[in-house]
């Protein structure tokens, strides 16, 4: 299920809305605080807003950012584009 974005702007990434439904997913859900800690761990500094943004679609996603949340999501990256 597509949420709807929460803005008029033109996509900055393609995989926020992934990142989303597998974050809710996974049992029990994480959480986007949990996100950024699991993300701190891996030496990557997000914030929950950037999260946010992200998921919305509203924030960039850089290639180590990218590989980084498939790890803490504990799926391969390749399900980022699904």
């Amino acid at each position: 299920m597509k949420r709807p974005l929460k803005t008029s702007q033109p996509l900055r990434n393609v995989t926020g809305n992934a990142i989303h439904r597998v974050r809710m997913a996974a049992k029990p859900k994480i959480t986007q605080e949990d996100m950024v800690e699991r993300l701190a761990r891996q030496g990557i500094q997000i914030n929950q807003s950037q999260i946010a943004k992200i998921e919305s679609g509203q924030r960039p996603v850089l290639d180590y950012e990218l590989a980084a949340i498939a790890k803490a999501l504990m799926v391969p990256i390749q399900a980022l584009f699904e």
